[in-house]
């Protein structure tokens, strides 16, 4: 039996830059090496890209992202690039790691990404479904391996009253093939967040890019990170 969509009860929740309202901020931290072969802390921040989702009802905060496998430490390249470059749902060759805060009672589009994913419960309690019927409750510290399925998350904390918090990490596959045919992905309203972006500059949304500046307002986001107020 096919899986009934449910309604996303989160809309317009979203009225801060990250953390949304009832969720810790999420603290990141980037370590090297210096010039004299010691492990050192490089950078402690709030991460570089924050972005609205499905009208306000979450908020993607991007911890990193790579661009090949094996990744090139030299330089901090790979640093310069993750603080470069916004992604789009995923990016060929390389990873994404990305931290989504749920608004209380949000639910995704359903919708399949072309990707191997990891996806930990950090707060809240999830149903997870998907597009065969199937579900799952997924509780603080339980994890999903998603290997291009189709799916939708849930946010069930609190009966539905209370914001939750999931931790992804997004690696590129070769394309899915099923009884010979290619298995596409589909964001569906997931996807007008994402236009203009890398890997989705073809497709149309509402106009509205999601994104953040530092007073809550769509923009690019200014980190907002003070070592004093820690």
């Amino acid at each position: 039996m096919a899986a009934k969509e449910e309604r996303n009860r989160a809309e317009g929740y979203v009225t801060t830059s990250h953390p949304i309202q009832g969720l810790p901020r999420v603290v990141r931290h980037i370590t090297g090496v210096n010039p004299e072969g010691q492990s050192v802390f490089l950078s402690t921040d709030t991460g570089d890209h924050h972005r609205e989702l499905v009208k306000k009802s979450g908020l993607a905060n991007i911890l990193y992202t790579t661009r090949e496998h094996p990744v090139d430490l030299n330089g901090d390249a790979d640093i310069k690039y993750a603080r470069e470059n916004e992604p789009g749902i995923t990016v060929k060759g390389g990873t994404v790691c990305r931290m989504i805060d749920f608004g209380p009672g949000a639910a995704s589009p359903m919708h399949r990404v072309n990707s191997l994913d990891y996806a930990v419960v950090i707060e809240g309690s999830f149903k997870l479904v998907l597009d065969s019927g199937e579900e799952r409750l997924m509780h603080r510290g339980d994890v999903t391996i998603q290997r291009s399925t189709s799916h939708q998350w849930i946010n069930v904390t609190g009966g539905g009253f209370l914001p939750a918090r999931v931790l992804f990490v997004l690696i590129d596959v070769k394309d899915l093939n099923v009884a010979g045919a290619k298995v596409d992905g589909f964001l569906g309203e997931l996807g007008k967040d994402y236009v203009g972006l890398p890997g989705h500059e073809g497709a149309k949304g509402n106009g509205t890019n999601g994104t953040h500046d530092a007073n809550g307002t769509n923009g690019a986001m200014v980190n907002d990170y003070m070592e004093s107020e820690f």
